[in-house]
């Protein structure tokens, strides 16, 4: 009679060994889909809001109305985060200029510490789970090669004692083991796929943080903003203007 093959069977047939390394890949496979879900919900939420929340913040009358736009719009809290520490630090050297924090540092470097700073904690909290995709693409097919390899040496062993061995009694179980290195696959190229979307997204979402840290240190330290080539133009004229 032909042996019963599949999944119930090389789970049952399985050891210990065999069974934890299954259940194992099983955890990566779904930890890492949630964090693909969780990242891709992320960058696909920073594209849809960032465009829209500079544009509210720099149409913004003043300062504090400014803020108060960027926080409506941004829903990631990237941006909107930057603009307040950047904000808070102008305002603290403002405020200490002569003594305290502020004394002997001129506002320029105040701002670009307090941002950079800022940059680096968005950073991190972009790239975060980053390092498990990574590693999760990078494991587990050896983790479903080790399987394949234990399932075959248990099988083998258990055909030791057997006076005959055809090609069936042998076929079954090493084929059963195979089913492990799959797995270890399955698991694998989803991981590394995702991982080097949510790198060259997180890139993008890193450019533009950076550019706006730029436009935005110009205006706490001057009241102008402009880029290479383009006009500058006085926020403060421009307000006052409109407050005449």
């Amino acid at each position: 009679m032909r042996m019963e093959m599949g999944l119930a069977h090389f789970w049952a047939q399985g050891d210990l060994l065999t069974q934890a390394v299954a259940i194992l890949l099983v955890l990566l496979s779904v930890a890492s889909w949630c964090v693909i879900a969780a990242k891709a919900h992320s960058v696909w939420q920073a594209r849809r809001c960032h465009g829209r929340a500079l544009a509210a913040f720099w149409g913004a009358p003043s300062l504090p109305a400014a803020i108060e736009a960027i926080r409506r719009e941004d829903r990631t809290s990237i941006l909107a985060s930057l603009a307040v520490a950047g904000a808070n630090a102008a305002g603290l050297h403002r405020e200490h200029s002569d003594r305290g924090i502020g004394a002997g540092v001129s506002v320029s470097d105040f701002v670009t510490r307090s941002l950079r700073s800022q940059i680096v904690e968005a950073q991190a909290s972009i790239e975060s789970g980053l390092t498990f995709l990574a590693s999760v693409g990078s494991t587990a097919p050896f983790i479903g090669l080790f399987g394949t390899v234990w399932g075959i040496y248990h099988a083998l062993v258990g055909l030791s004692g057997a006076t005959q061995v055809v090609l069936d009694k042998v076929a079954g179980p090493v084929g059963e083991a195979l089913i492990m290195t799959a797995a270890g696959l399955f698991v694998a190229i989803p991981a590394v796929l995702a991982y080097n979307a949510f790198t060259r997204g997180n890139r993008l979402t890193l450019a533009r943080l950076d550019g706006f840290a730029h436009d935005l240190h110009a205006y706490l330290t001057t009241g102008l903003r402009g880029r290479p080539g383009d006009k500058l133009v006085d926020l403060g004229a421009v307000r006052a203007g409109r407050g005449g």
